[in-house]
């Protein structure tokens, strides 16, 4: 008898296992996390896996060899991901494995909704994401793994947090997602983009006015005040002035706001975030930043990494995009649009690409995105590398070719050295510098020094030597 069916009883001691660590979690829960992670505790026990995260965002598109990642639907809508990352070496999932994985995504479905509904995000009318349209923090890269670890701990204080980060990567996601996972999440989040607000109103913007103290002048609260019992995002506070940094650690430090015009001071109940596209100790450093406003706002900080440095999530978030607007028009990512959404720097991190899909999902002409539909900007250096030779109907071997000559120079003509930065075996490397395309025909063979010859034992044939390529 196949393991799958001698283990019909295990199967249903893991479901009710499920079903208990849900329903356990739910009475009274005040904690929007303690669901997820109850039903994660559970199915990774049940699996006997390294790890398992319910998330937000759809599954990854090229999961590692030793991650499982499966989406989580409610009809047509994808509501999140089950990943799950193996043990080196451990054997693939059996049929028993597979019918728990299957049952388990349609219970991750009733925890998501419920967990957003206690969060008071939109229920299984929207694919996922909150009710105001913000995006989750979309990704499967270690780096934004570890961000998310990060923020579910500092959402169980009541600390000061500084977010640091390129412009567009999602610091004010990254605050909305400590915020609705703190105990003030039923308060308001106010964000306040410092760049923004002239000197001169700095003070009655942040802490309010008084009635009458110019002609025309009414009352007023001020965003602290407005964030009384919840969040103060404030954006880009490394544009304050010296004379508004002032103020602000006045603020910060005795939890209370003067109104402008008034004679007394009221206290606030608020936290804190703050957010900078630069470095604040470096602004420290050349005396264009306090340094005391410094120790205020950095004791708790997270550093969001642009999305060169996790390219593991442009396909994702590119995928979460389109699934954003498959309401209005259902697209597809080919092949080559892929692979030039990984080739491209996003110096504008992921807002840009945002943008990019935006204008895809306005503009392309079929049902898939191809390269033509993508900006000409965001294609400077693949499209004249790769057209002529598409166009030219050139073949791969030429292609190998080329870039094998090119190494091969680099390289001063050693062998040895060009088969390791290449990957391949010497004979390999000997096929294409033989090979000659049409406009190589007049040119002598390639030729370079002994040392990397297949007969060698000290060189390439060496596998201790050459970095690990098989031969």
């Amino acid at each position: 008898m196949r393991r799958a069916w001698s283990r019909s009883g295990e199967r249903r001691r893991g479901v009710a296992e499920l079903l208990d660590a849900i329903a356990s979690a739910l009475p009274g829960s005040r904690d929007p996390r303690a669901l997820r992670q109850r039903f994660e505790a559970a199915l990774r026990d049940l699996l006997n896996v390294r790890e398992v995260e319910l998330r937000d965002g759809p599954p990854m598109p090229r999961p590692p060899h030793n991650m499982m990642s499966v989406d989580v639907r409610s009809g047509d809508y994808i509501l999140g991901s089950i990943d799950a990352l193996f043990e080196e070496g451990s054997c693939a999932l059996d049929e028993w494995d597979q019918h728990v994985i299957g049952m388990a995504r349609q219970l991750a479905a009733m925890v998501l909704l419920v967990d957003r509904a206690q969060r008071g995000a939109a229920g299984a009318s929207a694919p996922f994401g909150r009710g105001d349209g913000a995006a989750p923090i979309v990704g499967s890269s270690p780096a934004i793994r570890a961000v998310r670890a990060r923020i579910e701990r500092i959402a169980a204080t009541d600390f000061t947090v500084l977010i640091e980060g390129e412009s567009g990567v999602g610091k004010e996601l990254v605050a909305r997602q400590i915020h609705d996972l703190s105990s003030r999440r039923d308060g308001p989040f106010v964000a306040v983009n410092c760049a923004a607000i002239v000197e001169t109103l700095l003070e009655a913007e942040l802490f309010g006015i008084e009635d009458r103290i110019a002609t025309g002048v009414r009352a007023r609260r001020g965003k602290f005040e407005i964030a009384h019992g919840g969040t103060l995002f404030l954006d880009e506070v490394a544009d304050l002035s010296s004379t508004a940094q002032a103020k602000l650690l006045r603020a910060i430090q005795e939890l209370s706001v003067e109104r402008v015009g008034g004679s007394g001071t009221r206290e606030v109940d608020t936290r804190i975030i703050a957010a900078t596209n630069h470095s604040l100790s470096d602004l420290v450093g050349s005396g264009r930043f306090r340094l005391d406003l410094f120790y205020r706002l950095h004791g708790v900080e997270v550093c969001v990494p642009p999305l060169r440095e996790r390219p593991e999530d442009i396909l994702e978030l590119a995928e979460y995009f389109l699934e954003r607007h498959r309401e209005f028009r259902r697209l597809k990512l080919s092949d080559a649009a892929a692979d030039a959404l990984l080739a491209y720097a996003w110096p504008g991190n992921v807002r840009e690409l945002e943008r990019v899909v935006e204008r895809s999902v306005a503009l392309a002409a079929g049902d898939r995105l191809q390269l033509e539909d993508l900006p000409p900007a965001l294609l400077d250096g693949y499209m004249p590398v790769l057209m002529p030779s598409f166009q030219r109907f050139d073949s791969l071997r030429a292609w190998g070719s080329r870039y094998a000559r090119m190494v091969f120079e680099r390289c001063e003509h050693n062998k040895r050295q060009a088969c390791r930065e290449l990957g391949i075996s010497y004979h390999t490397l000997q096929a294409y510098l033989r090979y000659k395309p049409q406009y190589l025909a007049g040119l002598p063979p390639a030729s370079g020094n002994d040392e990397g010859r297949a007969d060698d034992p000290q060189g390439c044939a060496s596998k201790s030597q050459s970095g690990g390529v098989q031969w």
